[in-house]
């Protein structure tokens, strides 16, 4: 354990983020260094809580309080190997994960939990510094192809797995670059993409073969994979997004959240000079009161948005836990990100119990406001508040609202897998779909979730194909997938 006094006299702390005026003129990614002299003490206060919760509140069972105690103690090559020990990318859990683990952390129930996701970016980004992270090829090769569709979080953790079990793996991705939603999705200031980038070295370099640009079920059909491998991991995630349709949907102007941000993303890349979905100088409402959602905030405000309002229909949330999600669930609060703290200092505002009904155009067939109604929370059925009815300004909309399941169409048609009532792929305890050697893991079989999970999936997913290819497997026991999340 840490200092057994650390939570006692050591108070949490964050680091700082950058200014906000700062920040929005550029992509980068909003933090501040922080010392590790600072961060150690942040670990010492990792109490001897007898029975670490923060193991069941991480899906992925990281061993949080062996590498807080090994931060603190100062040991930071040994704290890297723990870590990797249970999560293949850290260095994007420690960045997207919203901590359902610091949720669990038994120092929560009456004090400030302990920094478990600065501590665990922290150890990554200093490993990388170090020259500590090197690729690790398999000493044998057993001859078994595999082949995994799709390159996020899901994919690229089964692929590593199976990868260093000896298998020949090849991953499909149908987007121009290799990444999924960790590439197109994710905001630069969120995640920068050289993280990405530096772990698909590393996976290259152990053998793991990547082919960008590749539509499976349209430029290789279903039944081709199959024949060309010895098994299958299906991990294209839960694509198809919520949509809205409510009067004048069509209008110009109007787009989903995943139609808006790759552009963007695409700029940072260097494909585009500017993104053809731009906010600049205009009034922008995203719907949706999410993680998406905010990353639909900042990204407007760094390309010059005159305003930017954020609508969610649920009410907003509390400030501390509630009586209904007590310890050590994740509870449902109110959250200020960087997005929402620029927003702030911009001007713009977050409206909560609203539903849109209408988007109003001009002549010219362009969005020029949308009209919101107040409604009731969810017992009430979200019923419209009567006199309510108002318009704001918009002449761009990204609608953040979720997603609905896998893309049915294609490939998951062509190979014939059993889908549950929620249009999610169906597998069992080994993640084996009702295709023989046909896996699946992450969003495409859970349904929309945390990333977190989805590199969990992906671990276990990997077992239970080394399992069916060679009889027996070495790669961690797999997590069953009708296992359900605290988060």
């Amino acid at each position: 354990m840490a200092d057994p006094k650390g939570f006692l006299n050591v108070a949490r702390e964050l680091p700082e983020r950058r200014p906000v005026d700062v920040r929005i003129k550029s992509w980068s990614e909003v933090y501040e260094d922080f010392g590790a002299d600072r961060l150690e003490k942040q670990a010492s206060r990792c109490m001897d809580c007898g029975i670490p919760f923060c193991h069941e509140g991480c899906p992925l069972g990281n061993l949080i309080p062996e590498w807080n105690d090994l931060v603190y103690r100062g040991d930071w090559r040994e704290s890297i190997e723990r870590l990797h020990a249970t999560n293949n990318f850290p260095e994007f859990t420690g960045r997207l994960c919203p901590a359902p683990c610091e949720s669990a952390c038994v120092l929560g129930i009456n004090q400030d939990p302990v920094t478990i996701k600065r501590v665990e970016v922290e150890i990554i980004d200093r490993a990388w510094a170090e020259g500590w992270v090197r690729p690790q090829p398999p000493a044998v090769r057993t001859g078994k192809r595999v082949a995994v569709v799709g390159s996020g979080p899901a994919g690229l953790a089964a692929a590593q797995q199976l990868t260093r079990a000896g298998h020949e793996v090849k991953v499909y991705e149908r987007a121009d670059r290799v990444g999924g939603l960790l590439r197109y999705g994710i905001p630069e200031f969120k995640m920068e993409k050289r993280h990405l980038d530096r772990r698909v070295s590393q996976m290259r370099a152990e053998g793991t073969d990547f082919k960008a640009g590749v539509n499976v079920g349209v430029d290789i059909t279903g039944d081709e994979l199959r024949a060309a491998n010895d098994a299958v991991v299906l991990a294209g995630g839960a694509t198809v997004w919520r949509d809205l349709p409510v009067p004048g949907r069509e209008l110009n102007g109007v787009h989903q959240a995943m139609e808006y941000l790759p552009p963007s993303n695409k700029v940072q890349e260097g494909d585009l000079e500017v993104s053809p979905i731009s906010a600049a100088g205009k009034d922008v409402v995203v719907i949706g009161g999410g993680d998406t959602g905010a990353d639909c905030v900042g990204t407007a405000l760094r390309q010059g948005a005159a305003s930017v309002t954020q609508l969610e229909i649920m009410p907003m949330p509390p400030s501390s836990r509630p009586g209904s999600q007590p310890w050590p669930t994740y509870p449902m609060l109110f959250k200020m990100e960087s997005a929402h703290e620029e927003l702030a200092s911009r001007g713009g505002d977050r409206v909560y119990a609203v539903s849109t009904t209408e988007f109003v155009g001009d002549a010219d067939g362009n969005l020029r406001a949308i009209r919101l109604v107040e409604v009731g929370g969810p017992e009430t059925g979200f019923a419209p508040v009567e006199g309510s009815e108002r318009e704001i300004p918009a002449q761009l909309v990204t609608l953040a609202m979720g997603f609905l399941g896998p893309q049915r169409e294609g490939l998951l048609e062509q190979l014939g897998v059993e889908l549950d009532q929620r249009g999610n792929v169906v597998r069992d305890d080994a993640y084996a779909t009702t295709v023989g050697g046909v896996f699946a893991a992450g969003d495409m079989g859970r349904g929309q979730s945390l990333i977190v999970w989805a590199i969990a999936e992906g671990r276990a997913a990997a077992s239970g194909v080394d399992a069916f290819l060679t009889g027996r497997t070495t790669l961690p026991y797999p997590i069953p997938p009708t296992a359900r999340p605290m988060a």
